[in-house]
């Protein structure tokens, strides 16, 4: 028999009974029942619930076993009858007879418990990662992780892609977060930067005739802690075409991706087709570029509605300023006042002045009621139920602040518009759309949730296409890219030079799912010419272009085909289809908020001589006392 093991803690079955078999792995609870002793033998594979009796030879060292000791026990398999049967473990129909039990490592008192997973504070949790990971959930959403990457490898492979491994000492690229830099020993003063993603390179594979690339790559981006993204490093599954059309990339790598889900889903729907939302209609009806599509709830303008009207407040500020608008959020079912005055706290708690919302009630009353509702409730009713008698009993009327000042006639005109029915109200936000979208958008997903609106148990998938090639930077008074720069403007080198920038879209896009960016990619610019002059647009003259990205303009100046590509979130990806509400519940050893490894304690002081090998002096600030 093998020194350790003759099978593992996850396959025993009913047809093993009988049999002598020999397990190792850690102790993951022990039981005393009225003198039998009960042993849960845990490895990677599964659980075996182990017993031995006093009479036992190894019954003296199974009373001194504690959680997380590592033994070795032989013993026979025998079934479990009646009510002893665990149907919720693949083993629960055996158990193993210990008749030798050997302790091959022994842990001291745990600083966190494995058996039962209660919450622990993070930083006991990321110190000793090593013992969180024995944790069935988090040690789960590992292996997932582990399937759900080769599973992509393989769709991509299938796809006719080929993987190519790029370096990891490059050059400084602006990806729009600090670089980590690496000094170089060798050459004084200089530094090698950690690639924020391996965007010129795979574009040089393209100019140099690889066609289809990918790579499940590491990116490393100095930032702050953000709730979607992990401090320092990340992975994301990275791919470029050649000849290709933004259509041609949506094409093959929707198939991919939805297999992807549909595989590892757990029989939730995926989205059948992605839907391509262009990025201005992603912003007016939902208030964001990354919309969560299982809350059903679309904003729309309603200026008209308010122009000129009683409701002081919209009218003057859409008569002082052309840029202003009323946009409407329907709440279905969200009538009730209580809700609406949680609402409009809620609001006052992000720093707005309010919400304005008008409630809709019914009434017996047609003098002060809206027929067209009640036309529309009824016209239904007439499908299921031609015998219906068609007068009505019920009219809706618009209740509230709002609707007092705007007018019996402008308020049934609006609630006819929005389609809205007793119990169900709208709230409204006005301004300038570029100053309050975000606002709108956080106040249509919290009307959503807190009206269970949400469908929690799908995967809503959707391309937003047409994004803003150029955006203004405030701090700097100037024009910045506002996504890749290195993506083609829509109508080329002619749109850069005869068009208002701030009005130009690019051939960049981006795949969300379920209120997440998963993907960003873009059809690259591959004319030198272009490519200087977008830069130009932003400050950078043709010397800046030829030495920040020399590789790559050198490359265009020698037949480069037209070619683009994207990049998918591999954490994001998978903390979406475990269900983990923390990307450190889906990666192996994580940073924490600070961006502090404190299980390696990283990072580190270095010394004085690895210091003056890299040339380098601190010049540290000092604390106050």
């Amino acid at each position: 028999m093998h020194a350790y093991r003759s099978t593992t803690c996850g396959a025993l079955r009913r047809a093993d009974a009988g049999k002598t078999v020999r397990l190792s792995g850690w102790v993951h609870r022990v039981r005393d029942h009225g003198g039998l002793l009960f042993i849960d033998l845990r490895d990677h594979y599964g659980l075996t619930q182990c017993v031995v009796d006093p009479s036992a030879p190894a019954f003296k060292s199974a009373e001194a076993v504690r959680a997380e000791w590592v033994i070795r026990i032989d013993g026979d398999v025998v079934i479990r009858e009646g009510d002893t049967v665990n149907p919720n473990l693949p083993t629960g129909e055996v158990e193993v007879r210990i008749g030798t039990l050997d302790v091959l490592s022994k842990a001291e008192e745990l600083p966190l418990p494995v058996f039962g997973e209660p919450e622990y504070p993070e930083d006991v949790r990321l110190r000793y990662r090593f013992l969180d990971l024995r944790r069935e959930t988090l040690h789960r959403n590992i292996i997932q992780r582990t399937k759900i990457i080769a599973d992509m490898r393989k769709r991509m492979v299938d796809a006719g892609f080929t993987e190519f491994s790029t370096p990891i000492l490059t050059a400084s690229s602006p990806e729009g977060a600090r670089d980590f830099l690496v000094p170089s020993r060798i050459h004084a003063g200089k530094f090698y930067a950690l690639p924020q993603a391996p965007q010129q390179y795979k574009q040089l594979l393209m100019v140099a005739g690889f066609d289809r690339y990918f790579q499940i790559a590491p990116c490393f981006r100095d930032e702050d802690p953000r709730a979607d993204r992990l401090p320092g490093e990340f992975y994301q599954l990275d791919l470029e075409m050649s000849f290709v059309t933004q259509e041609d990339v949506w094409d093959t790598m929707e198939p991919v991706i939805r297999a992807v889900f549909d595989g590892f889903a757990g029989g939730k729907p995926v989205t059948d087709v992605f839907p391509r939302i262009a990025y201005d209609d992603a912003i007016a009806k939902y208030g964001t570029d990354k919309p969560d599509l299982r809350n059903p709830i679309e904003m729309e303008d309603v200026s008209e509605h308010f122009r000129g009207s009683g409701f002081k407040v919209f009218a003057g500020m859409l008569e002082k300023d052309k840029k202003a608008r009323v946009w409407a959020i329907p709440a279905r079912g969200g009538g009730s006042r209580a809700f609406c005055d949680r609402m409009n706290s809620w609001a006052q708690q992000q720093g707005q002045p309010g919400l304005a919302w008008i409630s809709v009630e019914k009434t017996k009353d047609p003098e002060k009621g809206i027929a067209g509702a009640f036309e529309r409730a009824s016209a239904k009713m007439a499908e299921k139920n031609p015998d219906l008698v068609s007068k009505p009993e019920w009219y809706w009327i618009g209740k509230g602040p709002v609707a007092k000042n705007l007018g019996e006639d402008k308020t049934e005109e609006l609630l006819k518009h929005l389609a809205l029915e007793h119990g169900d109200a709208v709230f409204f936000v006005g301004g300038d759309p570029a100053k309050f979208y975000k606002f709108a958008g956080e106040a249509r997903t919290r009307v959503g949730e807190d009206l269970n609106l949400v469908d929690r148990e799908r995967f809503e998938l959707a391309w937003i296409v047409d994004f803003p090639f150029y955006e203004w930077n405030e701090d700097e008074k100037k024009v910045d890219f506002a996504h890749n720069p290195f993506s083609m403007p829509q109508g080329g080198l002619e749109a850069l030079e005869t068009r208002d920038p701030l009005e130009l879209k690019a051939y960049q896009y981006d795949l969300v799912c379920n209120g997440f960016e998963i993907a960003s990619g873009s059809i690259r610019n591959q004319s030198p010419e272009t490519m200087v002059t977008a830069f130009e647009k932003v400050g950078l003259t043709k010397a800046d272009v030829e030495e920040r990205f020399g590789g790559l303009y050198r490359a265009f100046q020698f037949g480069a085909p037209p070619h683009g590509g994207m990049a998918f979130g591999i954490d994001r990806i998978v903390m979406l289809i475990t269900g983990a509400k923390n990307l450190r519940e889906i990666s192996l050893f994580p940073m924490n908020q600070q961006a502090e490894d404190l299980l390696m304690g990283a990072p580190s002081e270095a010394g004085a001589k690895q210091l003056r090998d890299l040339h380098i002096r601190l010049n540290l600030q000092k604390k106050d006392a």
